[in-house]
C-alpha cells in the first residue's frame, strides 16, 4: 500500500505568491503527499494584516449596517495578486460576489471568517492541478456546534477515497442545516488532523514558519535547542504549561489514530523539524529532559487543619467549595496537615472571599490562606524516570540562581517536575533550569 501523507500549511506559508511556490515545490517533491489543508493568507510583513481578521471586520461592519466595500476590496486584491503572479485561471470575481453576498446575509461571523481558507484552497488547487474538496461537505458539526467525530470520519473518508490528490480548506465545516461553522481555536490545525485521520495517513505534516518545537521559549532562553523527537504525552504537558506548540484539540484526532505528526518549516524544508509520536523510546534524545515550559499568574489556596489525613472526605469537601464557586484547579499538592489548590488568578477574580467562607463552612479548618503571584514551570522528559539525580540537578540549579521554590509537584508517571516560583523569578528560573540540563550538560560531554 502506498504511503499517504497529509500536509497542513499555515497562514505565513501561504501569505503571497512566493510562498505558494514554496508550498507547491514541497508538495510535488514527494508523491505520498496526497492531501493538503491550507490556512487563509497570513501576514506578509510585521505590519501586515491577516485575511481572517479582515473578514471578521467585514462581518462586523455588515452587521452594523456600515459599508465594508473598501475593506473587502483590499482582501480581494490579495487574492488577485496571488492569482495574477501565478497565472491562475480562476473565476475570482464571481467568487468575490458570492462571498460578499454571503457576508451581508449571515448573522454569525463563521461564514465570513471561513472564506479566507476557502478562497486560498481554490487558488492552491488550481496551482497544483489537484481536486478541490469543500470542507463543509466532509467536516460535520452537530446541532450544538460540536464536531461530530463519527459522522465526519465516515463522510470525509468517503470523499477522500474519490480523490487521489486534493485540497481541503482548513478551519471550517458545516452544521446539520448546511450553514458554515468554524472551529473556535486552532482552526486549520484541527482540520489537518481530522483529514489525516480520515485519510488513514501514515504521517501528518504541519508546515509553519519555525523549525519545529524548541526546548524552551526563545523569548526567555537565547537560541534554545530544537526538539527532534517528542511523545504526544510530553507535548501535552508542554502545551498545557504554555509552550507555543499545537493545541490539544489539534492533536487529538491523529493521536487517537496513532498517526505521527511532523512539524516542519516551509521556509527551510531541508530541516527535519519535530516528530511527535506515541512512543519515542527508541528515538535519540540528546538530553535527559525534552523541554521546559511555564506560565505566570497562578494562586495557591492553602487549607491547614491538624489531623486532616484522618478526616474522611476532607479533600472532597475542599474541592466541593472550589466547584461551587465555578473555579477550575490545576494542581493539588498536599501534606499531612495541609492541602493546596493551585488555580489561575483570573479564576479567583471576585470569588476569593466566597471561596474562603465556603471552605470554612464545609471543613472547619485551622486556617485558609490564598497566595498570589505564582509562576509554574514544568520540566518535561520521558528520560527523567531512568536518569538518577534529575531532581537534584533541577533544585541545585534554582538554588544557585537564588530562586526560592514555593511549590513542588511531580506526576506519578515521572514525566515532569513542576515547581512554583514568584512571578518575578520566572524567567531567571527557566534560564537556570535550561543551563543545568542543556548548557552545562553539553559542557560536561565536551
Amino acid at each position: 500500500m502506498k504511503e499517504i501523507r497529509v500536509s497542513k500549511f499555515g497562514g505565513s506559508s501561504l501569505a503571497d505568491a512566493g510562498q505558494f511556490a514554496k508550498v507547491r515545490e514541497i508538495l510535488l517533491s514527494n508523491p505520498s503527499r496526497r492531501y493538503v489543508i491550507p490556512s487563509a493568507p497570513g501576514k506578509r510583513t510585521a505590519n501586515d494584516e491577516k485575511i481572517t481578521d479582515m473578514l471578521y471586520e467585514c462581518h462586523r461592519l455588515a452587521q452594523a449596517g456600515e459599508d465594508f466595500s473598501a475593506l473587502f476590496e483590499r482582501i480581494a486584491d490579495r487574492y488577485r495578486s496571488i492569482a495574477d503572479s501565478l497565472s491562475l485561471d480562476v473565476p475570482l470575481e464571481e467568487l468575490f460576489r458570492t462571498v460578499r453576498a454571503g457576508i451581508e446575509k449571515s448573522e454569525r461571523p463563521d461564514y465570513a471568517a471561513s472564506r479566507g481558507e476557502y478562497l486560498n484552497g481554490i487558488l492552491l488547487s488550481a496551482y497544483l492541478g489537484w481536486d478541490f474538496i469543500d470542507a463543509a461537505d466532509g467536516i460535520l458539526f452537530d446541532a450544538d456546534g460540536k464536531l461530530d467525530q463519527n459522522a465526519t470520519q465516515d463522510a470525509l473518508s468517503a470523499l477522500l477515497r474519490e480523490h487521489e490528490y486534493a485540497v481541503v480548506p482548513g478551519f471550517y465545516g458545516s452544521m446539520p442545516d448546511g450553514t458554515v461553522h468554524t472551529f473556535s481555536r486552532g482552526g486549520s490545525d484541527i482540520s489537518g488532523a481530522i483529514v489525516a485521520r480520515a485519510a488513514h495517513a501514515d504521517l501528518y505534516e504541519n508546515w509553519t514558519d519555525v523549525n519545529g518545537c524548541l526546548m524552551a521559549d526563545p523569548r526567555i532562553v537565547r537560541d534554545p535547542k530544537p526538539i527532534r523527537h517528542v511523545t504526544y504525552r510530553e507535548l501535552r504537558e508542554l502545551s498545557y504549561m504554555g509552550a507555543s506548540v499545537l493545541h490539544e484539540e489539534a492533536i487529538f484526532p491523529v493521536r487517537m489514530a496513532g498517526i505521527p505528526t511532523n512539524i516542519r518549516n516551509t521556509n527551510a524544508p531541508e530541516e527535519p523539524g519535530t516528530l511527535i509520536s506515541h512512543d519515542a523510546e527508541d528515538m535519540d534524545n540528546d538530553y535527559v529532559i525534552t523541554g521546559i515550559a511555564g506560565s505566570k499568574d497562578f494562586a495557591i489556596v492553602t487549607v491547614e487543619k491538624a489531623m486532616m489525613n484522618a478526616e474522611l472526605g476532607f479533600g472532597r469537601r475542599v474541592l466541593q467549595a472550589v466547584e461551587e464557586n465555578g473555579i477550575s484547579f490545576e494542581h493539588l499538592p498536599t501534606g499531612i496537615d495541609t492541602m493546596c489548590v493551585v488555580c489561575h488568578e483570573r479564576a479567583l477574580e471576585g470569588k476569593r472571599d466566597k471561596l474562603v467562607h465556603r471552605i470554612y463552612e464545609l471543613t472547619d479548618p485551622d486556617s485558609v490562606e490564598i497566595h498570589s503571584g505564582l509562576a509554574l514551570i514544568a520540566t518535561v522528559g520521558r528520560g527523567m524516570v531512568r536518569s538518577k539525580g534529575t531532581s537534584a540537578r533541577l533544585f541545585n540549579a534554582l538554588q544557585r540562581a537564588g530562586i526560592n521554590v514555593r511549590m513542588i509537584d511531580q506526576g506519578s508517571s515521572e514525566l515532569n517536575i513542576i515547581v512554583g516560583v514568584d512571578n518575578l523569578d520566572f524567567e531567571n528560573a527557566v534560564r537556570a533550569i535550561y543551563r543545568a540540563f542543556v548548557t552545562e550538560f553539553d559542557r560536561e560531554r565536551a
